[in-house]
Formats: structure tokens, C-alpha cells, sequence
């Protein structure tokens, strides 16, 4: 029991570790990666549960989970590089003085949009669990979703 304990200590720590070292390197942006990070762990975790209840859980469907899940996050990356790529463009490259400056915005626009999505999903899940969802916070997530497209399309105009 003792060896259980500890390991568990061992993994709440390394867990803790990780989020406290990516918010000090990013800041309030690394908090959304803890929160995408949680978000798609949650969304998984009842994507699961959901289908062994249905009996459908399938070792193939799981897998396809997992690799959309890891499309998402290579997205994620390419908004992160190009938020980098801009912001040294932007900064130096003789195109005349840019005000503000330019640091992040599309990495943030992705990262909350992914969050709403899995969160989403996870709510939808717990309603295939046999929970009652509010409509509300169902509604309240697509219309968030919704604003998020209309503020990175009005930003890319």
C-alpha cells in the first residue's frame, strides 16, 4: 500500500512540476495549455467511459481519437510558430514601426477554441452517461465557439 502511495505522491508531483514550469516559460498562455491539456484528458477520459457503457469501446476507434487529438495539437504548434514567426518579422524586418507591438494571437484564438471543443465533447459525453446537461451551457459553448471563428476571422481581414 505504502509503494502505492508513493507513486502516487510521484505522479501528483511531476504533474504539478510540469504545469508550474510551463506557466513560468508562457505565462497566462501557459495556463491555457494546462487547461487544453486537462480539457482533452477529460474529453477522452468520458469519451471512453461513454463507449464501454454503449459497449462500443473499440481499440481502432480509441486509436483514431488519439491521432485526432495529436492533429490537434501539431495545430497548435504551427499557430505557436507562426505567433513566433510574426512577432520577429514584425519586430525586425524594416516594415516601418508596428503598434502595438506584436507578441501572440493566434496561439491563444486556437488554444481556446480547442479548449471550448473538447469541453464541449466532454459535456456531450456525460449526457451519454445518463447525466442531465443543461442546454444552456451547451448553448453557451457553440455560441463560444462561434465568437472565437468571428474574432479570428475579423483578425485575419
Amino acid at each position: 500500500m505504502e509503494n502505492v502511495q508513493t507513486s502516487a505522491e510521484n505522479a501528483k508531483a511531476m504533474i504539478c512540476a510540469a504545469g508550474a514550469l510551463i506557466t513560468s516559460l508562457f505565462g497566462w498562455m501557459g495556463w491555457l495549455v494546462v487547461i487544453y491539456a486537462m480539457a482533452m484528458g477529460l474529453d477522452y477520459a468520458t469519451g471512453t467511459i461513454a463507449a464501454v457503457k454503449a459497449h462500443e469501446w473499440r481499440s481502432s476507434a480509441a486509436r483514431e481519437g488519439i491521432w485526432h487529438k495529436t492533429g490537434c495539437i501539431v495545430t497548435v504548434a504551427a499557430a505557436a510558430l507562426t505567433d513566433w514567426m510574426l512577432s520577429l518579422a514584425l519586430s525586425n524586418l524594416p516594415l516601418g514601426k508596428w503598434e502595438p507591438e506584436y507578441t501572440v494571437l493566434l496561439c491563444p484564438l486556437v488554444l481556446v477554441w480547442y479548449i471550448v471543443t473538447e469541453l464541449g465533447s466532454a459535456v456531450e459525453n456525460a449526457g451519454k452517461l445518463g447525466a442531465p446537461v443543461p442546454g444552456f451551457l451547451l448553448r453557451y459553448m457553440k455560441r463560444a465557439q462561434e465568437k472565437i471563428d468571428t474574432s479570428g476571422t475579423g483578425a485575419a481581414k
